[in-house]
């Protein structure tokens, strides 16, 4: 994969935690922030077609609920 350079603005307090997360982990800063670069960028993501037909799903006829009550 060939990177990119972009510039990033971020908070102090962000940044701190980046920096935090990199020494915890053993990576560098740059990775902590392409890994969330990833992320977001999948988590974000539209898909040409859905995940599931409406043959592979199951209608059980109406919301479905946890128990009313509980009795211990």
């Amino acid at each position: 994969m060939a990177l990119q350079r972009i510039k990033v603005y971020a908070d102090d307090s962000d940044l701190a935690l980046i920096e935090a997360a990199a020494a915890r982990t053993g990576v560098s800063p740059a990775e902590i922030i392409r890994e969330g670069i990833h992320r977001i960028a999948l988590a974000h993501r539209v898909w040409d077609e859905p995940f599931v037909t409406d043959q592979e799903t199951v209608d059980f006829g109406g919301p479905i609920t946890g128990p009313t009550s509980v009795s211990l």
